[in-house]
């Protein structure tokens, strides 16, 4: 069964390029890509379709997901410890969060390392990305009434070398 999965999905174009190279999936839109959790409870299948097994079940809306394949409606997601499954696509949303790994990480006032703190963030806290300035190591991130930046480094949630306006 795996071997025929395996020569199933042998189309399907895996990436890990930069998003300048990035390859483009059947939906023309490039992969990898992030995308986040459009509901607060969502399946995370072994293969693409309802009747493969639930492996994971996340629980919070917003949550950040790499898009890695897709097949027909359904997209082979990895999250931030690197499981990977499949969700269909309706589960998805194409809002930009971010989610912090590891220690406390501090949103600054400006793209600097000297700006003044605006408040810290402890591990697996969610928020949002408004922007990643090409060429900049900081990006422009809100998390419940907080706005600042915060260095590309101190979360995931994009690309390296991506830009997002």
């Amino acid at each position: 069964m795996r071997l025929a999965l395996a020569l199933l999905f042998s189309f399907i174009i895996l990436s890990s390029t930069q998003p300048s190279q990035a390859q483009v999936s059947g939906s023309g839109l490039p992969l990898p890509r992030f995308v986040s959790l459009r509901a607060g409870e969502v399946n995370l299948r072994t293969g693409p379709g309802i009747q493969y097994p639930v492996d994971w079940v996340y629980r919070k809306s917003g949550l950040p997901l790499q898009v890695i394949a897709e097949y027909k409606t359904w997209r082979k997601v990895m999250d931030w410890q690197g499981s990977q499954g499949w969700i269909h696509q309706t589960m998805l949303s194409a809002k930009r969060t971010f989610i912090i790994i590891g220690r406390l990480k501090t949103v600054l006032s400006k793209a600097d390392r000297k700006a003044r703190p605006i408040v810290k963030l402890q591990d697996s806290v969610v928020g949002r990305l408004i922007s990643c300035p090409s060429g900049s190591k900081f990006c422009r991130i809100e998390v419940e009434g907080f706005e600042g930046w915060m260095a590309r480094s101190d979360f995931w949630g994009v690309l390296k070398g991506e830009s997002l306006e």
